[in-house]
């Protein structure tokens, strides 16, 4: 007997199709995944991910609900709860205009309470990119969010030092380095997302892991400027395209409400502990959760002082895991 039937394709990524469908059993609206039939092992990776997902409370950490899987016409299919629109698409369709940030701070906290639910079960995502972040009805709920597509996602034990994961903006400095990576991989990507939504664009170059890494190394970002009065400041490094250079601080001067100065200076020292080049300085989930930054009512613990430019650096990395001080910065094609 027919059970599900195929309304339309709505998207397509590394591992498949995805199909908006309605389940004729109980007349609900879903979403299915149909994994390339070349890659069966990975949408079994991806299956085994999910049931381990499926373990904690979708709804409460902010995580897809994975339904079932069934194999149809040699293809894995994994059928997942119906969602809205991406972030990424959101984005888009305002042009990339920068969120308020009420706006962000709702995301801020949805993801990183994401990130909680994924900690209790040991798993990291590899993947958390504005693609891969759905609203859930973004007409009646507004930015409620989940976080989607596990098909990277892997136990913290498993992941290899060395291994080349994550889209290159969003990419973790550990990971472009090639140190021992854990869940902080994905704060990092977390933290750049916010940081993207306040700007409207990455705020990193985009083009090598080189040029990644020497932007994060001095604490700079790219900042594209908009009118006459910021193209004449001549304290900034020009970089391409009417983008230029300027320090991580800076970015709090860029907020057009300036009665939320105060709140725009909590988010970016959030930002700045969460874009900490080193992993094991980089702020915890559990303390980015408790951050001034989100209002809590209760006694807020004192946040730790953000590091100096200078007192982060590579040298200091290579020589506390073992590596040679010489070694060369890394260097890949963009699109990774």
């Amino acid at each position: 007997d027919v059970r599900i039937l195929k309304v339309e394709f709505i998207g397509k990524g590394t591992f498949g199709k995805v199909a908006k469908c309605k389940d004729l059993l109980t007349n609900k609206e879903v979403a299915i995944k149909f994994i390339k039939k070349n890659l069966e092992e990975d949408g079994e990776d991806e299956i085994k991910a999910l049931i381990e997902v499926s373990k904690i409370d979708a709804e409460r950490y902010n995580l897809v609900k994975f339904v079932e899987w069934f194999h149809y016409n040699g293809h894995f299919c994994i059928v997942f709860e119906m969602l809205d629109k991406s972030l990424y698409n959101i984005m888009r369709g305002r042009d990339f205009r920068p969120l308020s940030l009420k706006e962000i701070k709702a995301i801020a906290r949805q993801l990183l309470v994401a990130l909680k639910g994924l900690k209790k079960i040991n798993m990291v995502h590899c993947d958390i990119k504005l693609d891969n972040i759905m609203l859930k009805d973004h007409a009646s709920e507004s930015f409620r969010l989940k976080l989607i597509d596990f098909g990277f996602a892997k136990k913290a034990e498993d992941l290899e030092t060395g291994a080349t994961i994550q889209n290159l903006i969003f990419r973790a400095p550990e990971v472009i380095l090639g140190l021992p990576l854990d869940e902080r991989v994905d704060l990092w990507a977390v933290g750049y997302i916010l940081a993207f939504l306040y700007t409207g664009f990455p705020i990193h170059p985009k083009d090598s892991e080189y040029n990644i890494i020497k932007f994060v190394e001095n604490r700079r970002v790219v900042w594209k400027l908009d009118t006459p009065e910021q193209q004449t400041r001549k304290t900034w490094e020009y970089v391409e395209d009417d983008h230029y250079s300027l320090s991580f601080d800076k970015l709090k001067d860029f907020y057009s409400d300036k009665t939320q100065a105060k709140e725009v200076e909590k988010f970016i020292d959030l930002l700045k502990q969460m874009l900490e080049i080193d992993p094991k300085k980089r702020i915890s989930i559990n303390r980015a959760l408790r951050h001034p930054f989100f209002n809590l009512r209760k006694k807020q613990r004192k946040t730790t002082k953000p590091q100096e430019p200078g007192d982060s650096n590579l040298k200091h990395l290579f020589t506390e895991y073992n590596y040679s001080s010489q070694k060369e910065s890394p260097v890949s094609q963009p699109g990774a």
